[in-house]
């Protein structure tokens, strides 16, 4: 049985007897077929609870926090951006061309309620932290009642 590299997991390819990683990785056809097929990226994420809120982290290195958009509901949020590449690079002058430019999205179905209108989101070096407080099923809130 073959082993088969990181890349050929990764991308689900694999490596022909005669072709070597480099020229699997630098087949510029291969790039732009990848390319093609995703036109929108996926953010990665961490998502993560503590006692009160659940948290979302995900990388979002070069993008303006005003070019983020954060839409939340009770069970869900949905954090969209895009990354826009400065540089004139032609495509035959790339080796490797593995970061990702162009508009990504990720929606995540949370898994408990949570309160939209607490929610609060910081950038920092790159990272977006979005802490979502919890709803708590279990509090009881009294009422006092009001006389005329």
């Amino acid at each position: 049985m073959i082993k088969k590299s990181f890349f050929e997991r990764l991308t689900g390819s694999h490596k022909e007897e005669e072709e070597t990683k480099l020229d699997v990785l630098s087949d510029k056809s291969f790039i732009k077929e990848v390319e093609e097929e995703n036109e929108e990226g996926q953010l990665t994420v961490d998502v993560f609870q503590n006692p009160t809120e659940i948290i979302i982290q995900a990388i979002i290195a070069g993008v303006r926090p005003e070019d983020i958009d954060v839409s939340i509901t009770r069970d869900m949020i949905t954090i969209k951006g895009k990354r826009e590449d400065s540089r004139r690079i032609e495509r035959e002058n790339f080796f490797f061309q593995e970061l990702y430019w162009g508009s990504f999205s990720r929606s995540i179905l949370l898994p408990q309620e949570i309160d939209p209108d607490e929610a609060e989101a910081i950038m920092k070096n790159g990272i977006l932290t979005i802490k979502l407080p919890k709803i708590d099923k279990e509090r009881v809130q009294k009422v006092k009642i009001k006389g005329e």
